[in-house]
């Protein structure tokens, strides 16, 4: 802290700017009619690209019990295996409120997987 933040009074309130008087109509009309911009807060976004993790994570699980019925290789466990890594390091990110790059792993990831099942798994 430096001493001119020492200076200022600890209670001394934030002065706040005037609010424009038709944009708070407008906005107040957006929300009664229900057309304003709805995005997600950070909360709603890392819960949302947890519970989709988790749902690729219940997936890959199911089509690895799926494809080892079928026939057993290393090279199917080894694929569904890292995705079902990759599935649990995008939910630590998304915990940890790295969302865009948790989502860019899983979508990358997971048709990373798809593919090489489909190209190298007979």
């Amino acid at each position: 802290m430096s001493t001119s933040d020492q200076d200022q009074a600890v209670d001394t309130p934030i002065p706040v700017p005037e609010a424009d008087p038709e944009a708070v109509a407008e906005t107040a009309s957006e929300e009664a009619d229900g057309t304003g911009d709805r995005k997600l807060t950070p909360r709603q976004a890392r819960r949302l690209r947890m519970v989709l993790s988790s749902v690729g994570m219940a997936a890959m699980a199911v089509v690895l019990a799926l494809r080892i019925a079928s026939r057993s290789s290393v090279l199917v466990v080894g694929v569904y295996g890292l995705a079902l890594i990759l599935c649990g390091i995008v939910i630590e990110l998304s915990r940890n409120g790295r969302t865009r790059l948790g989502s860019w792993l899983l979508a990358v990831g997971l048709v990373a997987a798809i593919g090489s099942d489909w190209l190298l798994i007979p």
